[in-house]
């Protein structure tokens, strides 16, 4: 039975705990079924954000004619955009392969692979890939005192819906890779996938339409925010809220509008049923706890199977430290990166440092973007709050863009930034201000009186801390 001084489960956030360990010179063994890179470099956020940039480009050209240039776009070349995005995730993957099997430090198991004992995996010897002394198709176990479980997520088709055994349909990573482009497009689901997918698709042609279960697109979010959202997805798109998906079907009667049928009803009863050539049912995303089979070392998962963690990172069982989608304390990359580095202090050299997470915002790079931090009005627990709102066209630059937007900062009294919240052009990069202040300990003084360069988008962040703390406007 081999034995390391580490093992790591999982070759997205996980390589960079693995990578850390081979450097200090520990014996690592790293356990990957597919490419590493893991879900965001392979599935996620780097192919949809490439792709989403063509979208953006599209949208722009598209627009143009608003602001007096006279543009349009010809055509637009699917296949090779979708091409180009593939190949180079895919040659990013295989250089992270190549490095991993020429460290003298790492083992690399490219396989299947699962608890079998509260500190052993087995992992399998198949598709070539030798594992210890064993022949092709058998199996090895693999043993550690530390372990670091960053075994992902993946795409959550639900049970409720009929038909999906029957029916072919694609998930988030299948339409990355979809070459093809579909007439009409049917997107199950209202979450970040499903607005950012149905952007991307809009823009390269397709008829789209959403059907979503919540009362808003991207529900999760402040509620005036996703009802802005939603509202400049219904002039774009076809969108059905509140409508549950019930079943997939095929239906080739109704000519011109697509083979495959979504079927749905609302909670008083009403039902539809809209076509299309292609399903992308976006419903969500399940950690593979159950893929590691961590019930078989005793780890704790909670009701929907993510794995419990303490403040250290670590699970129920010694030595045994879990980050990333897995461990479900935040479904983000950037928040598994910064797992990643407690888990090299405290997995790899043996501290005992408590996670924290400053200032930690998120994106939804559709069209609008949103970008989001903290408590959304919804959430607060509190009535001792203050809001303030600013609108992009109040600002010189924002009014130029013709595209609308808002901020929204929520303050305690004392000026504490209890959560900041802003939709429309480059939300993804405005929130940073915002997430730098709260993570250096600023309040929402700091921010309003701070000096912002005139005229540029980030007034609309300024504005907003102004407006909730009584400040007079500036720079407009």
């Amino acid at each position: 039975m081999p034995e390391f001084d580490i093992i790591v489960l999982g070759g997205g956030t996980g390589n960079v705990v693995a990578s850390a360990a081979a450097e200090e010179g520990l014996d690592v063994a790293l356990v990957e079924r597919d490419k590493l890179g893991g879900t965001c470099l392979n599935r996620g956020c780097n192919p949809s954000k490439k792709l989403i940039h063509r979208a953006d480009v599209v949208e722009t050209v598209r627009r143009a004619d608003a602001l007096g240039v006279e543009a349009s776009v010809e055509s637009v070349a699917f296949a090779d955009i979708v091409d180009d995005v593939t190949e180079k995730i895919t040659a990013a993957a295989e250089a992270k392969a190549e490095d991993a099997r020429e460290n003298e430090n790492i083992a690399f198991y490219q396989t299947e692979g699962r608890f079998v004992g509260e500190r052993t995996v087995e992992v399998d010897s198949t598709d070539g890939v030798a594992v210890g002394d064993c022949d092709d198709g058998d199996s090895a176990e693999l043993t550690s005192e530390r372990i670091v479980l960053a075994g992902g997520s993946r795409p959550t088709v639900p049970d409720s819906i009929d038909g999906t055994d029957e029916v072919d349909f694609l998930t988030s990573a299948d339409a990355l890779r979809l070459r093809e482009r579909p007439d009409r497009l049917v997107v199950v689901g209202g979450g970040y996938i499903a607005a950012e997918m149905s952007h991307f698709f809009d823009a390269m042609g397709t008829e789209v339409v959403v059907v979503g279960h919540g009362d808003v697109l991207v529900d999760r979010e402040d509620p005036e925010i996703a009802e802005f959202l939603t509202d400049a997805y219904a002039e774009r798109h076809e969108v059905h809220t509140g409508y549950e998906v019930t079943e997939l079907a095929e239906d080739g009667t109704e000519a011109g509008e697509g083979a495959r049928v979504v079927r749905a009803e609302s909670e008083d009863g009403e039902e539809i049923a809209v076509r299309g050539d292609e399903i992308l049912v976006a419903t969500g995303r399940r950690p593979n706890s159950d893929a590691w089979n961590v019930a078989a070392a005793g780890i704790d998962t909670d009701e929907k199977g993510f794995v419990e963690t303490d403040e250290h990172l670590e699970t129920s069982v010694d030595g045994v430290w879990a980050i990333g989608d897995i461990a479900g304390n935040y479904m983000f990359k950037h928040s598994g990166d910064k797992e990643a580095e407690y888990a090299v202090r405290n997995a790899v050299r043996g501290e005992s440092a408590q996670v924290e997470y400053p200032g930690m915002a998120h994106a939804i790079f559709g069209s609008p973007q949103v970008g989001s931090l903290g408590k959304t009005e919804d959430e607060l627990d509190r009535d001792d709050y203050e809001v303030g709102t600013f609108e992009y066209d109040r600002t010189a630059l924002g009014s130029a863009l013709e595209t609308g937007g808002f901020a929204k900062a929520v303050t305690a009294p004392d000026g504490e930034i209890l959560g900041f919240h802003i939709v429309g052009p480059h939300a993804s990069m405005l929130i940073h201000e915002v997430a730098t202040a709260v993570a250096a300990g600023a309040d929402a003084d700091d921010v309003a009186e701070t000096i912002h360069v005139h005229p540029a988008l980030s007034e609309v962040v300024q504005g907003a801390f102004r407006e909730v703390r009584g400040h007079p406007p500036t720079g407009i």
